[in-house]
Formats: C-alpha cells, structure tokens, sequence
C-alpha cells in the first residue's frame, strides 16, 4: 500500500484555482486543529481505565478529551458497548448515573409502544393474506414473505426493487451529468407516518440489481438529480383518533433499558400479544394504502434480515428476529421513506455491540439521521461524489488526471457503496467497529465529512496499483469488489487523518 499523499501533488501549490478551492474545502474540516501528542497522548485510544475514571467523575471530565482519544485510538473493545450510546447522542457527556436512567426509560417505552403498534398492523395484514388466499397463510407466518398482495404491488416477481447495488456485469458507460434516466416504476405505497398522519405517500422504489457492487444503476438512478417521490393524499384513522392504544395502553411503570436486556423474551413476547389485541379492535384504522405500505416493507425487512451477515457467529435465528424487531420499528415511524435495502447492514454492528434491542433502536435512530440523507430519497450522495471531485482534484492533481483520461470516472459513482454503508461492506466486522467509532468522534475533533477522508485514503492506498495498471472505471469496481474485507483498517484511518490534517493546514496557511 501507499502511505498516503507526500509528494504526489506537484502542482499543488500553482493550481489557478487554489483559492476558489480553499474556500469550498474549508467546509470539509474543522479549522481548529487537535493534535494527537497534546498530553496525554491520544494514540492508546480510549481504554476500559480511562473510562472508568470518567464514569467516577463524570462532570469534571472534559468530553473534548474521551473524543480525542477515540479519534486518534479508537476505542477498546469491553467497553464499546458503555461508549457508542455517548457516541451516538442517546447519552450525552456528563450525564449522571439517574439521566441516564431516566433516558433508558423513555425510550424502553417508546419502543415497547412501537414495537406493539406495528405488530398489530402486521396482525390485519396477515389477516387479509389469509382471507385472500389462505392456502399461503403458512409461508407468510413463518415471516419469509407476503405473498400475492405484494406481488401485485410490486409489479413483478419475488424480486423486491430495493437493492441499491448494481453488479460489475451490468456496468454501463456512465453517462455525463442530467443525462441519466430518472424513470421509476411505483411498487407500493407508504404511508406519511404510522396512524395518525393526515396523508398517505406513495413510495417510488429504486430499482438496482445486486447487493454486492457499489454504485446506483445507471439505468434509473440520477445521480445529480436524485428521486423524488409522490404524494398521495388520503384520509387515514389514526390512534389516537379511534382510541385504540397509545402510551396509556402500558401496564404499570416501565423499567429501564438495563432491565429490560434481562427478560427481553417475555417483552417480546408481551408486545406480540398486545399487538394481536390491538388488531382485532383497531382493524378498521388502517388505510388501504398503509397496509400495501406496511405488507411491502415486511416483504423488503424479511428479504434482508435473512442474509444478513449469516456468517458471523451472532447472527443466530433468535438474533436475526431481533434484528428484524428493530428494524420494522424504526420502518414504522419513517414510512415516508420505507425500508431500503443496506439499512440492516447499517443496525447489524449496532446490535452486536449493545446486544440490546431498545438501545440498539435508539442509536440507529441516532445514526439514520446523518445516514438516511445518503440514500436515493437524500441528496448527501451527489454531495459526496462532488466533494471527492474536489478533494483529489487538489490533494493529488496527478492521480485526478489519470482517472480523468482512462474514461473519466471523477464522478466517483465507485464509491456509492462505500458512503451508503460507512464502509460496512469493505471492512470485516472489528474494523467496521473502529472504523464507525471513529467516524463519529471525527464529527467533533476533526471534520463533519470524515467519510469522504475515508474514502480518498482508500484510494491513495492503492493508487500505484491504479496506476500502474491504467485502470478505468470498471477495473476500479472489480478491484475494490475483490479487495472487500482485506484492507489495512488502522492504515487506512491514518492516512485519511493525515489527510484532513493537510487540508487544515492549506486552509491555515492561505
């Protein structure tokens, strides 16, 4: 591998445009620069002594300080599971032992709420297959599919359109920018919000073909332009309009999340139960449309729950309807959105590291906020692919020439894959836990944009062989693909912090 950029930019310092450049990177990084060696020094990470001291201490100690240490050293595997909820805003720093408490909660009640709400939809939905066709009512309960309903919304086949990965075989010449075909078929529609929204959306799929590539299809995706979707107004009975449920429905007081990880079973199983009884009350407040939406996202949820990572040792069946549980409650209440496909890719390491079903919804939803803005219903994407324009147009002009000439792949669509999944599908599972860590820490010490960092260290690692071997745009697929899960994960951390080092420092010295 490369060691990053030392002396690959000749003409960095003659561009014309430096100073237009300048301003538009000064957005990227945090002008304030943190060094690593500031004592004490940062480079051990963020160790299991450490944090005890801080949670004996924890309004003294400076949050600036545990965010440095897990920037430049990542964070020791015991105690992942007491940082990442700080890391990603379910806790914040300095809260006391009872907020904290008091948080877990809340939001052990809110996703019980959920958790019941969407169980009893799925109860009418499953009552509608059986009234429909009863002899496919034994596949649908075994939660593998929804059968005729959803075939009919969708259009087609088994195959549900909301992969967003193309494969190498189907590679297309890209076409130059606003030329793309914007066309989307509907599949379904998916309702603005659970009962108790006044309308009903109607959701446009993105059609892409495989789930192991890296790129949106060129045949329907837009990359400048994006997917809009349709509005469908429609009337919709909600909740609280029928009084069929709520926060009221609860019985007695609700414990915290740490209770509850010791008898999930039983609050699963009570949630299920209290779904069915919603349903047989409160059949008449769905909507036509919102149960097509909440039958096609089960449809979608149950494809890919399935072939998550069954590889790794966690993923048993009991987990994986864990995973499904989370992820179907999170759908719930982002119906506008619906479920794409790569969102259990994105809750999977969640849940290995918090093994927790109510935190691990939480710190999803934390997550999904900067997250979801890079799916096709975002514009974070378009963002990305121009920023990396930028980037190595600047910090290595000779390597932005050579991708320029052999077919101009400086649209950098190569790199779909890489910003959809914060590089979940390049990395084996450790390095995706200290790969995300640090990205979140990033957020505060270093730069908002640290993914894009990411992502040009993982090009200047290679770069010899890029250019050595004259590679164009589907050689640059091909080889990303077979390098998946074989990167140097604390090499390439480096660089790209080397990386938005050398762009503070361009800023700074201007």
């Amino acid at each position: 591998m490369a060691s990053g950029l030392t002396n690959h930019s000749p003409g960095l310092a003659h561009c014309r445009h430096l100073s237009t450049v300048r301003t538009h990177l000064s957005a990227l990084v945090h002008h304030n620069i943190i060094p690593p060696a500031r004592p004490p020094g940062a480079s051990g990470g963020l160790t299991k002594d450490v944090w005890s001291k801080y949670q004996k201490d924890e309004k003294n100690y400076k949050e600036l300080e545990l965010l440095r240490q897990v920037y430049y050293g990542g964070v020791e595997h015991e105690i992942r599971k007491d940082v990442w909820p700080f890391l990603l805003g379910h806790y914040k720093f300095g809260m006391s032992k009872k907020e904290m408490e008091q948080v877990d909660t809340v939001v052990a009640a809110r996703y019980q709420r959920v958790l019941a709400e969407w169980k009893a939809c799925e109860a009418v939905v499953r009552q509608r297959e059986q009234e429909a066709h009863p002899a496919t009512l034994t596949k649908f309960s075994s939660g593998s599919s929804i059968d005729s309903h959803v075939q009919r919304l969708i259009h087609r086949d088994s195959t549900i359109s909301n992969d967003v990965f193309i494969s190498v075989d189907d590679l297309e010449p890209p076409k130059p920018p606003g030329t793309e075909d914007p066309r989307v078929e509907p599949e379904g529609h998916a309702g603005a919000g659970p009962p108790g929204t006044a309308a009903v959306e109607q959701q446009q799929s993105v059609e892409f073909d495989s789930p192991d590539s890296g790129l949106p299809s060129s045949r329907n995706y837009s990359v400048a332009s994006g997917i809009q979707s349709s509005i469908d107004e429609g009337p919709s009975v909600g909740f609280e309009e029928e009084d069929c449920g709520g926060e009221e429905g609860s019985d007695g007081p609700v414990p915290s999340v740490h209770a509850f990880s010791e008898s999930q079973d039983s609050s699963q199983e009570k949630a299920s139960e209290a779904g069915e009884e919603l349903a047989a009350v409160c059949t008449s407040a769905y909507t036509i449309e919102l149960l097509d939406t909440v039958a096609l996202n089960l449809h979608r949820i149950d494809k890919d729950v399935q072939r998550c990572d069954r590889n790794y040792w966690y993923f048993t069946t009991p987990n994986l309807e864990r995973l499904r549980d989370v992820m179907c409650s999170y759908v719930w209440e982002h119906l506008d959105m619906g479920y794409v496909q790569g969102m259990c890719d994105l809750l999977a390491p969640l849940l290995v590291i918090l093994d927790n079903d109510q935190l691990a919804y939480s710190c999803f939803s934390h997550l999904m906020k900067r997250m979801s803005q890079n799916f096709p219903s975002g514009g974070a994407m378009d963002t990305h692919f121009a920023n990396m324009r930028s980037l190595i147009q600047i910090l290595d002009s000779e390597l932005f020439e050579l991708m320029h000439q052999n077919g101009d792949y400086t649209h950098f669509y190569f790199c779909y894959r890489w910003f959809l999944l914060d590089f979940k599908r390049e990395l084996p599972y450790e390095d995706v836990f200290a790969v995300w860590e640090v990205i979140w820490a990033a957020r505060h010490i270093s730069s908002e944009h640290f993914v894009l960092f990411i992502a040009l260290a993982l090009v200047e690692a290679y770069r010899e062989i890029i250019r050595d071997n004259n590679m164009d745009f589907t050689d640059i697929i091909k080889f990303f693909n077979e390098r998946a899960e074989r990167h140097d994960a604390q090499e390439i951390l480096q660089i790209a912090r080397d990386l938005v080092h050398k762009v503070q420092m361009l800023i700074e010295n201007k």
